[in-house]
């Protein structure tokens, strides 16, 4: 759709509402769907996974903090003014991007459901960054050494369940022993993941007696993974963790817990699994989102079949 259609359509939606909803209509009008700025935050974030309503609230008070108005006498003067701020603070393009992007999503919400008489934010241009996938995936030989380095058996099972699965931090802090099950060969975890999806993974048997190890005469409903209270190990916790292995190992990156996540996908797929068998494993909505593996650590080139 080109900006003038999209412009029209604007126009048709007010010239609607303004006609629809007239006192001369005899029409009453909607009742409103939320009645401040957070009653507008919470029914955004309403439905998504805890992980990423903590990370869109984030951005959400940060852009609340520098505008310090009501949302509803926002110009988009005000919303370019904030994103030239993020510029000036010398924030990665992916952290700019992020903020920017929920800002958007939050006005296009409000505007939705009736809040906000028009998108202040929607003609903001989110600028756009480089895809650096391919410098976050370890390499075999980087992975075996961080698993082989680690003393501590827990930390160690840790760091093996978090390539295996391919889980998410907040996957395997939430475990509890029923969640897993012995198979023929190796054993089988049980996740509710994010977008409230459950799904089972097939886990190795070298995981799966490093898993056992751990696990002793304890309870059900007792965490795999406990800390020092007995309680289930946070995520802050499960970081520390993976920062201090990769250090250990010598590699000098910004390695963190998602790095695991991406090692598996890659890895797998440079072995030949089916693209359709990773999505699965790792809970992907989309193949697609699979598929930017392949483009990080492509296999091939078309490069390769020049003369050269």
């Amino acid at each position: 759709m080109s900006e003038d259609q999209n412009e029209s359509c604007a126009e048709l939606r007010k010239v609607s509402h303004v006609t629809l909803y007239s006192p001369e209509s005899g029409i009453a009008p909607p009742a409103a769907q939320a009645d401040s700025d957070e009653h507008l935050v919470t029914l955004w974030l309403h439905g998504r996974p805890n992980e990423t309503q903590r990370a869109y609230r984030r951005e959400v008070d940060r852009a609340v903090k520098y505008l310090n108005k009501p949302l509803r006498s926002v110009t988009l003067s005000d919303v370019q003014g904030f994103a030239d701020s993020l510029a000036e603070a010398d924030l990665k393009p992916a952290s700019i991007h992020r903020a920017l992007s929920a800002v958007k999503s939050l006005f296009a919400f409000g505007f939705r459901i009736g809040y906000f008489p028009f998108d202040v934010a929607g003609p903001l241009q989110v600028p756009g960054f480089r895809d650096q996938l391919a410098e976050r995936i370890l390499s075999e030989a980087e992975v075996l050494r961080i698993n082989s380095l680690e003393p501590n058996p827990r930390n160690r099972a840790i760091l093996l369940t978090l390539y295996a699965g391919g889980f998410r931090v907040s996957e395997i802090c939430s475990l509890k022993w029923r969640h897993l099950h012995e198979r023929t060969d190796g054993g089988q975890i049980t996740v509710f993941g994010k977008g409230d999806k459950t799904r089972s993974v097939l886990i190795p048997p070298s995981v799966w007696q490093a898993l056992q190890i751990l696990q002793n005469d304890a309870h059900p409903d007792a965490p795999v993974f406990r800390s020092r209270k007995r309680g289930h190990l946070d995520e802050s916790q499960v970081w520390r963790i993976v920062v201090k292995a990769a250090e250990r190992a010598g590699i000098n990156k910004d390695v963190s817990c998602h790095w695991f996540r991406h090692a598996h996908a890659s890895h797998a797929l440079d072995r030949g699994c089916p693209i359709h068998l990773v999505q699965q494993t790792l809970g992907h909505s989309s193949v697609a989102t699979t598929g930017k593996y392949l483009h990080a650590r492509p296999s091939d080139s078309s490069g390769n079949y020049l003369p050269f």
